[in-house]
Order: structure tokens, then C-alpha cells, then sequence
């Protein structure tokens, strides 16, 4: 018995690769975490960057509160089972009236994961609309095996390395996902996304969760880590401990820890076996 989705939502899910729009905050907690965050904003008087927009839940109050939402939890349980651990977060932040942009991309390439059963959850902490550049997919992609990927980094590129598939979907347009404040998006490790830029007046604020069943294990020279924010965990990953105290020296430690041996692995470049789908 599902804890959150409908059957024909995980049935969606397994046949498209993603499904939208899931409600799983309030109004006010949406704005709540929003506040949170654009208030550190204002007091360090510049806006969030890397590295803390990478596993923001091991530094921040309102991301810890996020990756062990009951409802989030239980949406995710119901495509991936009991046992959850969270492997990155990256807050995707699209200011407003910006160019910023996603290039078509599959989330396992630079994720290292065997075998690609990581969800990410896209929660919106403000509206993702069209015009706001929410996510596009391409329907049934995630069952069209690897895609080669390139590195194109650029100021506009939301993806740190600019990883993205050169000549396949140059012109395509996909699905669009448009999700308000306090819904989400779950879409699977394999999914062909993008997204455009922001031709609104607010800024798109979403923080995208990856979450992995705790059977799944790394590949790799590098072993990285990982938070188990449900059931329990199986032992593949260096463990992480939920926040104590937000933005103190320990938490700044354990934050930079936890990058560097996930960027590790990045740098390592495994090189896995590509099946180039035809």
C-alpha cells in the first residue's frame, strides 16, 4: 500500500521516468525555508554560492528539515523502498529575469551509482513555472540506456562542470514540469532533463534531493558519503550525522568532509561502461 503516491503516480513514475506536481509542504513552511535561507543571504550580504549549495542539509536548518520530511520521505518510499539514505542535494537557485540554464543530462553519469535506482526530489520554494525555466524531460528516456556526456562549464550553467549530451536534443523541448511553492518533482537517476532561464520577476528557488535506496553502492576509487534519513543503512557509504547545531564549526567540518570526498570521486573519472543508446 503506497504511503503518499496514488497507483497511477508510481505507475507514471516507472513508465515516464518522473512524475509532478507532488504536494508535500505548506505554504507556510515553503516560505518558512524560504526566509530561513534569504535571511543568512542578507546577513552575509551575498547571495548562497558553492559550496553551499552542495549538501546544504549538513550545514542549514531549513535543508536538514527538507531531506527528513515525513512526506517527502514517504514519496520516495514508494518508488524505492524503506531503506533511504541521501547522497547529494544541490539548491538550484535561477535569479530572477537570468539566462541561467540546465543542458540535456542524465543525473547517473557524474553520480557513480550502481545499480541507477536514485530518485531526485525537486522541491519548489518558490513557483517553477514555465516561464520561470522549471524542468523539462524527455518521456521514457530514462529506459534509453547511458548517453555520452561532455564537460561545457559556463557562467550561465547551473551544472558546476557543465556536464550535458552534445548533439542528441539540441532542438528538443520535452515535458515541461511546472511545480508551485511546497510541491516537487520525483524523477529517476537516468531521466534525459534540462531546463531554461528565468524570464520572471522573482527568483526560482528549488533544492533538488538525491536519494538512494541503501542497497545501491558506489563505484569507484573514492568512497563517499552518505545520510540515512530512514530505515537503516547498509553499510556502502562513508556515514554522515544529522545536523546539531546549523552553520557551527563542527557542522562546517563535516560539510567540507563530505564534499571533498564526493568531489573526489568526481575527479576520479571512473570510467564505467558506456552503452550508447541508439
Amino acid at each position: 500500500m503506497p504511503k503518499l503516491l496514488s497507483q497511477e503516480q508510481i505507475d507514471a513514475y516507472e513508465r515516464d521516468g518522473f512524475v509532478f506536481p507532488i504536494d508535500v509542504l505548506s505554504h507556510e513552511e515553503a516560505q518558512s525555508h524560504r526566509r530561513e535561507l534569504e535571511a543568512w543571504e542578507a546577513q552575509r550580504g551575498a547571495l548562497i554560492d558553492f559550496p553551499e549549495k552542495s549538501k546544504s542539509y549538513l550545514l542549514f536548518n531549513w535543508a536538514d528539515q527538507l531531506v527528513h520530511h515525513p512526506r517527502i520521505l514517504d514519496a520516495v518510499e514508494d518508488v524505492i523502498g524503506p531503506d533511504i539514505l541521501v547522497y547529494h542535494s544541490t539548491l538550484f537557485v535561477k535569479e530572477a529575469r537570468t539566462p541561467a540554464y540546465v543542458r540535456w543530462h542524465q543525473d547517473s553519469t557524474y553520480f557513480y551509482l550502481e545499480p541507477h535506482l536514485h530518485v531526485t526530489a525537486w522541491v519548489a520554494l518558490s513557483d517553477a513555472s514555465i516561464a520561470a525555466g522549471c524542468m523539462q524531460a524527455l518521456a521514457g528516456s530514462h529506459r534509453w540506456g547511458a548517453f555520452e556526456h561532455d564537460d561545457q562549464p559556463g557562467p550561465m550553467n547551473m551544472i558546476r562542470r557543465g556536464q550535458g549530451i552534445s548533439g542528441r536534443f539540441d532542438d528538443a523541448q520535452g515535458q515541461f514540469m511546472p511545480v508551485s511553492a511546497g510541491q516537487m518533482s520525483l524523477h529517476h537517476t537516468d531521466l534525459v532533463h534540462a531546463s531554461a532561464g528565468n524570464d520572471t520577476d522573482d527568483r526560482r528557488l528549488g533544492f533538488a534531493i538525491s536519494f538512494i535506496p541503501a542497497h545501491v553502492r558506489p563505484v569507484g576509487k573514492v568512497r563517499p558519503s552518505a545520510l540515512c534519513v530512514r530505515g537503516r543503512s547498509h553499510g556502502h557509504f562513508v556515514p554522515e550525522a544529522r545536523l546539531q547545531v546549523p552553520l557551527s564549526d563542527q557542522a562546517r567540518a563535516h560539510h567540507q568532509n563530505a564534499l571533498a570526498l564526493f568531489r573526489s570521486l568526481q575527479d576520479a573519472g571512473f570510467q564505467a561502461p558506456v552503452e550508447q543508446a541508439a
